[in-house]
């Protein structure tokens, strides 16, 4: 875990604190499009989870395990209220931190993700997808399915970002892949945790989204008092990557939302 925040960096912590969750198979990094022009206004954590970038895989890692180590991290830099948005099984992690720790999240976002577990369907494809690490590794594993996640359109106009998005996704060591499926498959339904949300709720919908589809959400978007939806066109599960100003206002909008909320 990283040491408590240096005297010189305590003036940052008076900012509002915004926490980014990172997906399976990602980093911090993903982010890496909106942090700076975040971090001009909020002071922004974006960890890497266990078994991942410069974090260790810890044994029996669950959604419920990450959600205590992010809970750890946002201890440890002295703050007692933020933000949480979670992209895709981030969204997972922010739901589990939210249902344990209500009074520290002052505002859930779930880019790309849902409250409703795998269905037996999504956890068929999961364990198929373990097989194929197993056989064959993570490089292939990745290179064949990760550039599913991107609408088909930015797939064809943007090559080069796919390939960078691979590239980062093939840092994620082998056994970290099968413990996060292995997590995902095992998480509960969590759509009570919206429906007793006492803070805002932000869901971003990606129109082309074959991983977390627009239809599977929309029964979501009423169930928290409050809720800021936003759909994006032409955009799959990758909006901070396919839509990255888009992204970066949305997200310090519904910030600054939960702070006069």
């Amino acid at each position: 875990m990283p040491n408590k925040p240096s005297a010189q960096n305590t003036h940052l912590m008076s900012r509002p604190a915004v926490l980014l969750i990172h997906g399976f198979s990602e980093n911090g990094l993903i982010w890496e499009q909106q942090l700076d022009f975040l971090r001009e206004q909020f002071y922004v954590l974006a960890p890497d989870l266990p078994g991942t970038g410069q974090t260790p895989l810890t044994a029996s890692l669950s959604i419920e395990s990450m959600a205590e180590y992010v809970h750890e991290l946002l201890l440890e830099n002295g703050i007692e209220k933020a933000v949480v948005i979670g992209h895709s099984m981030g969204g997972y992690v922010a739901l589990a931190l939210a249902e344990k720790y209500p009074a520290l999240v002052q505002g859930l976002g779930l880019f790309h993700s849902t409250a409703t577990p795998d269905s037996e369907e999504k956890k068929e494809a999961r364990r198929k997808s373990i097989t194929m690490i197993e056989k064959y590794g993570s490089d292939a594993f990745v290179k064949q399915t990760m550039p599913n996640m991107f609408s088909p359109a930015y797939r064809k106009e943007h090559p080069e970002r796919v390939e960078a998005y691979i590239r980062l996704c093939s840092q994620c060591p082998q056994p970290s892949l099968i413990a996060y499926y292995e997590a995902m498959m095992l998480r509960p339904d969590r759509t009570a945790v919206l429906s007793s949300l006492k803070v805002p709720a932000l869901f971003v919908i990606g129109k082309d989204d074959t991983a977390v589809p627009l239809q599977n959400i929309l029964p979501q978007v009423s169930l928290p008092a409050v809720s800021d939806i936003r759909i994006f066109e032409d955009t799959g599960h990758m909006g901070m990557w396919e839509v990255p100003e888009a992204s970066r206002l949305l997200l310090q909008q519904f910030i600054l939302f939960c702070q006069q909320y």
